[in-house]
Formats: structure tokens, C-alpha cells, sequence
């Protein structure tokens, strides 16, 4: 089995010396407690709502849908960052005031991502669990004042990172003492132009070997395609994952960020009766609400 090597050397090379992110330093897997709902366990756990917060009517609208459709933890930025200055960046605090209300409304937990070590208070006051995207995954700081704000932490993959990397970007986190941390496999960019980023499903079962903490699978940013969502994310339940994070705009068509991207609420009901199907054949679950809408 691979070590991870916090001397930052090679992984076959070097001094490997057991870390707090190590199945061999903790067997049993960790299980997320995300404000009730927990990852990690038997039940596979879906995260939707929008890429961005662009107005009360958008994330009610959507929250309410994913909600009917199983999603049990609502996703939504209030930050934003965007590769250009002159693009949408997202609502702020006044994102972050309209989460929470729909939270109260719903009862859906809520995610969002930090940018920065000064927006971390302020996020922790609103949101149930914080998400540290692919460009700051190796903001060391910010990882740092993350682990320290004891709020479950939602990390994904840098897009040029390896997975050990990756696990060494989770050992920031836990060594000031926080493990609720879910590991977010988000596509690694490649040579490949077809799809916005290449979806590394394999890193599901490398990191399940090698770690005891989540790992679930965002199909959305890991294709950039509407059409690919579904396949990925049925793939991404049959090898191993614990949870899945996808784009659901209730009017892709009219989305400020990743419309291209977003399933709208009839696409995301029906991939929800898909996805329960393939977690029962591998020995998982799904649970759906008794009449979800199709």
C-alpha cells in the first residue's frame, strides 16, 4: 500500500512515515456528520443545488426541487471564484443570509465554498460544512484556519494535483485536529479538450484503499457537459463513491455560472430513481423521498 509522506518527497522514495490520514494509522473508516446527515457510511449521499446563489427566486426555487428529488445536503455559492475578474463572483454575505433562511425552510444542511482565511468566520456562522475548491486546495493557510474552525470540511482535488497531494492537503486539516473531512474527486485537467475536465474515477478506489475518510464524485465540474452528469454519476456510485455533489439550476438556460453544466429539476429526479437502482445492485442505498417527482 502507498504511504503518504509528509516530507513532500516521492512517494516510492524517501522517509514514508505514517500520517492522520493513513487507513493504516486509523482502519476504520470515518464517518462526516454533516448537521445529522452522515457520509461514509451505507447511504449514499447526494449534495445539489446551484453552482452559484444569483437570487432568492433561483436557490429557493432549486433548494425545494432537489430537496423533493433526495438530495440531502444543499449546495450553493456565495463566493465565487471565476478564472476572469469581469465575471459573476457571486452574491456574498447576502448569499450566505439567503442559505441560511432556505436551511430553516428546507432543514437541508448547507455547503459552501471559502475563498479566503478572512471569509472563514463569517461562512462558518451561516454554512454546515465549508468547501475548499480545487484552486486553494493547497492554500495552506486557508486549510489551516479551515481545520481549526471545526466545522466537517468538503475538500476537492486540486486540477493538476496527485492523490498524494491530495491526501497531504487533508493532513493540513486534520492536524489541527478536525477529521470531518470529505475528499471531493472533481475531474484533473489533462490533454483532453472534449470535456472540460477528465473525470478520475479511479481515484475512488485509490483513495478508499489509502484513507479512511469520504470520498464522493462532483460529475458536474469533472465533465462540464449537462449530458454526461447522469453516466458519470451512476459510474461514480458503482466504483465505490460515498456521496455525490452536482449542479441543479431550476433554469440552466439562464444560469450566471455553469449552466452548461447544471441538470434542471425533472433531469435530476430521474437520475435520483437511476442512482437508488445502481446503489442497491453494490450493496448500498439511497434513500428517496416517498413521492418524488418525475
Amino acid at each position: 500500500m502507498m504511504e503518504i509522506n509528509p516530507c513532500n518527497s516521492h512517494v516510492n522514495g524517501g522517509s514514508s512515515i505514517p500520517s492522520k490520514v493513513s487507513r493504516k494509522t486509523k482502519p476504520d473508516d470515518t464517518i462526516v456528520d454533516i448537521n445529522g446527515i452522515k457520509v461514509g457510511g451505507s447511504e449514499i449521499i447526494v449534495i445539489a443545488g446551484p453552482c452559484a446563489i444569483e437570487s432568492r427566486e433561483q436557490l429557493f426555487n432549486t433548494a425545494r426541487s432537489v430537496k423533493t428529488g433526495g438530495a440531502k445536503i444543499l449546495r450553493g455559492g456565495a463566493f465565487k471564484p471565476r478564472s476572469s475578474p469581469y465575471n459573476f463572483q457571486g452574491m456574498g454575505e447576502e448569499g450566505l443570509k439567503l442559505l441560511d433562511i432556505i436551511r430553516k425552510e428546507t432543514g437541508l444542511p448547507v455547503v459552501t465554498e471559502v475563498m479566503d482565511t478572512r471569509q472563514v468566520e463569517l461562512v462558518s456562522g451561516y454554512a454546515d460544512m465549508l468547501q475548499i475548491g480545487s484552486r486553494n486546495m493547497q492554500n495552506f493557510p486557508l486549510l489551516k484556519e479551515a481545520g481549526m474552525c471545526r466545522k466537517p470540511i468538503l475538500l476537492k482535488r486540486g486540477m493538476m494535483s496527485t492523490i498524494e497531494e491530495f491526501l497531504l492537503a487533508a493532513e493540513y486539516i486534520l492536524n489541527q485536529g478536525n477529521d470531518q473531512i470529505i475528499l471531493c474527486e472533481r475531474g484533473i485537467r489533462t490533454f483532453e479538450t472534449s470535456t472540460r475536465n477528465t473525470l478520475d474515477l479511479s481515484a475512488v478506489p485509490m483513495l478508499k484503499r489509502l484513507t479512511h475518510l469520504p470520498v464522493i464524485i462532483d460529475p458536474s465540474h469533472g465533465t462540464g457537459l449537462r449530458w454526461m452528469v447522469p453516466a458519470m454519476a451512476k459510474a461514480a456510485v458503482a466504483v465505490g463513491a460515498d456521496g455525490l455533489i452536482m449542479e441543479v439550476h431550476y433554469k440552466p438556460e439562464e444560469a450566471l455560472c455553469d449552466g452548461q453544466q447544471s441538470l434542471n429539476p425533472d433531469e435530476f429526479d430521474r437520475l435520483m430513481l437511476d442512482l437508488k437502482k445502481i446503489a442497491q445492485a453494490v450493496g448500498r442505498e439511497i434513500s428517496l423521498p416517498a413521492h418524488p417527482s418525475v
